[in-house]
């Protein structure tokens, strides 16, 4: 069997890889573990050190790596090297914070001495996506060889020449053999990983769909693990809310890295009051983007990573309109001569519940707009769902869009004025359908570790 990348800007093979067989998935399970015995001996100090050293790594390699992913998954350049940056950044923040993060924490109770330590636990394994190839990878793998542990990657079939280069900035950075590795494999290969007896624990960023299987297979295992699943997040356009800024924003978000993202706007809840103007302003933003060539400077929409997810997408928004929604914009698979996975930019309108963007995550550049009576129909429906990842509230009251991101909306991450993002420095992760555990922060460093009392 052959695991290829396809360039989805005209669709044509970029290279193919042989996976690799059971065996020799066995045999880097084996080195990962011999690894950690010596891993988890070595110093905060180290440990910091060669991270900063792959921060350095990636700094240097931003333009080759973002050229890797216009090819292999369509992000357009400067977002690209925009990824690897934030990626340097989890690095060094890991760096600098992870010892303090883990340090022993004294406990007083009627030991002479009692406290808790955090202990890395081993291999752990990460399944991660195609749609943010190095991100995704790095907010994993920063805290996690930090904490002790060693990793091995099961990427995204799609994006084969990306797992092989994060393996490979590592190895340039000086972290020992075997501390990171990719696989190259197939799904069906996820389950007898999770099973091997020497792999301690998973990490999945993905669709609900497999963040339930992998859960499922975990489970069975009683190993521990973090899922980071799809998202409908909800931003909720209040009556007093700066309409431009709203739509800008909204815009913005909904069309980063060409719509495709767990945390991008997807529904777009606005106050029946400010509906008309913020729709007119929404179109303007949402039609102020150049499709193109991902290797163009210019670009600032690309191609969707498939096709045939650029056609799952379409079908979606067929359905859309025929449950009833009205497409002011878009909806429309362009017609470039031999480019191979565009969507234009598409908003539908009059968006109700039981449709399928009120219920179902759209993951490509397509806003759905609903519209709310007022403030609490409007929460309402923002919570209406079966997921719970992130959300956004415009409010020109900052003390009321705080109270509404505390304590209304349901989801893992709330915004005041702005678009839902991650950052190294807070964590990151959702509720319900969106998953379950932590990454980044303080808190995403403990997932993979064994909390641990010692007294005496």
């Amino acid at each position: 069997m052959s695991i290829q990348s396809i360039n989805p800007l005209n669709g044509k093979i970029i290279k193919k890889y042989k996976e690799e067989t059971a065996a020799a998935v066995a045999g880097k399970i084996k080195a990962g573990h011999q690894a950690w015995l010596k891993w988890r001996n070595t110093s905060f100090e180290e440990r910091g050190r060669l991270l900063l050293k792959a921060a350095a790594v990636l700094q240097q390699q931003k333009k080759t790596l973002a050229v890797l992913m216009a090819q292999e998954m369509g992000k357009p350049l400067k977002d690209g090297v925009a990824e690897i940056e934030k990626c340097a950044s989890v690095c060094e923040y890991y760096a600098k914070n992870g010892a303090a993060f883990l340090k022993d924490e004294k406990i007083k109770t009627d030991a002479r001495n009692s406290f808790v330590t955090y202990q890395p636990v081993g291999v752990v394994l990460a399944v991660m996506p195609w749609n943010f190839p190095y991100w995704q990878c790095f907010r994993f793998i920063a805290p996690a060889l930090m904490a002790g542990n060693t990793g091995l990657l099961k990427h995204a079939s799609n994006v084969p020449g990306c797992a092989l280069s994060i393996e490979q900035v590592l190895l340039k950075a000086g972290f020992p053999k075997g501390v990171f590795q990719t696989l190259l494999v197939g799904s069906r290969s996820v389950k007898g990983i999770i099973e091997h007896p020497l792999v301690k624990a998973v990490t999945l960023t993905g669709s609900t769909e497999a963040g339930k299987q992998v859960a499922a297979q975990a489970g069975g295992q009683i190993k521990k693990t973090v899922l980071e699943l799809g998202g409908s997040d909800p931003y909720v356009i209040l009556e007093d809310a700066d309409l431009e800024l709203a739509a800008t924003i909204c815009a913005q978000s909904r069309l980063i890295n060409n719509g495709q993202s767990c945390i991008a706007a997807k529904r777009f809840i606005v106050v029946r009051k400010v509906e008309k103007e913020f729709i007119r302003l929404f179109k303007e933003k949402m039609s102020n983007r150049q499709l193109g060539d991902p290797m163009d400077p210019a670009t600032a929409l690309g191609p969707m990573s498939r096709a045939d997810l650029r056609d799952e997408l379409h079908q979606q928004v067929l359905r859309n309109v025929e449950e009833g929604a009205v497409c002011i914009l878009g909806g429309t698979i362009p017609a470039f001569k031999g480019r191979h996975a565009f969507y234009t930019p598409t908003i539908l309108t009059g968006v109700k519940k039981g449709m399928t963007g009120y219920q179902e995550e759209l993951f490509g550049p397509v806003a759905c707009v609903i519209t709310a009576r007022n403030e609490a129909h409007a929460i309402e429906i923002a919570n209406d769902t079966s997921f719970g990842l992130g959300a956004a509230v415009f409010t020109k009251d900052i003390k009321k869009g705080e109270r509404i991101a505390r304590e209304a909306l349901q989801a893992g991450a709330c915004f005041v004025n702005t678009f839902v993002k991650s950052d190294p420095r807070v964590p990151f992760g959702g509720i319900n359908q969106s998953g379950y555990g932590r990454e980044l922060g303080s808190f995403g460093i403990k997932e993979f570790v064994n909390i641990k009392t010692v007294w005496r």
